[in-house]
């Protein structure tokens, strides 16, 4: 009888955890850390500035990162703070590398991306993106007193040394170039403010903000604006949240955004570009 009854015991016990497995089923509302623990969690490289860097307090209000004595401060850690609030979360901030980010949502180690990445339609294919949350321009950053320091077109960069991130649209424009030396796409901004400060490179593709951001921590460097410049569409310049297909998130945090208006957001981006770290 012990030995049916136990039998019995686990057949039940089996069926009740086949049964809990089908009931976890539905919408997706990011990884399962967020749903248990009432977090919100932000995956970013924090080496993007004025976007998003790495920094050594808490100033200017900086979150901690996830796992790390080092904080995480910019512009989309503000925005990421203002969403975070409007879902009633707290900011958990996972410091990734830029080609770990989608992997990183896609498997459910991060809610969101915010790191100043663009909705193109390549991504789209893997993720979906809320509305767009900053717009930019496209600009070349060199030395200052260099060669390059006074083009205006994209002309003028026929026979540079010009490169931009790796897995980012900016790589691609430089074949708009006539004449360019496309050299390898570099991992990070640091890296190529590394090689542009060397010599190895003429200069690199970039969004303003960060252009403006290289320019005021190295005085070494200019930024180059274009009357004629590189053929983008919109999706390309601006920059929106990443979530996993189907996210429960994306109309909420599509309603904080929408609360943001753009003078403020502007503000916060000029107040982004002022408390970067030197280094950065």
């Amino acid at each position: 009888m012990k030995k049916k009854l136990s039998l019995f015991s686990i057949v039940f016990l089996a069926a009740m955890l086949v049964l809990a497995g089908c009931g976890s089923g539905g919408s997706k509302t990011g990884s399962s850390g967020g749903e248990e623990d009432n977090t919100f969690k932000v995956g970013l490289e924090a080496a993007y500035a004025p976007f998003n860097w790495t920094q050594g307090d808490d100033s200017n209000g900086a979150v901690k990162i996830d796992g790390n004595a080092e904080y995480a401060g910019g512009y989309d850690v503000e925005i990421a703070k203002r969403i975070a609030e409007d879902l009633g979360k707290e900011l958990v901030i996972v410091k990734t590398e830029w080609d770990g980010l989608v992997p990183a949502l896609t498997s459910g180690k991060i809610d969101a991306i915010i790191a100043g990445m663009s909705p193109t339609a390549e991504r789209k294919e893997t993720i979906d993106f809320s509305d767009h949350y900053y717009t930019s321009e496209l600009v070349m950053v060199v030395k200052k007193g260099g060669k390059y320091e006074g083009a205006t077109t994209l002309a003028d960069f026929s026979g540079a040394k010009i490169t931009a991130q790796l897995n980012t649209f900016h790589y691609s424009v430089i074949d708009q170039i006539e004449g360019v030396s496309k050299e390898t796409a570099m991992e990070s901004f640091p890296a190529m403010r590394v090689a542009l400060e060397s010599g190895m490179i003429d200069g690199y593709v970039s969004e303003r903000p960060e252009a403006v951001s290289a320019s005021a921590a190295n005085e070494n460097f200019a930024m180059v604006e274009f009357t004629d410049g590189f053929e983008t569409s919109e999706e390309d310049t601006a920059i929106a949240v990443g979530l996993e297909k189907g996210s429960d998130l994306t109309e909420q945090i599509n309603e904080s955004l929408k609360a943001i208006p753009e003078q403020e957001r502007q503000e916060i981006m000029d107040t982004a570009i002022q408390n970067q770290p030197a280094a950065q």
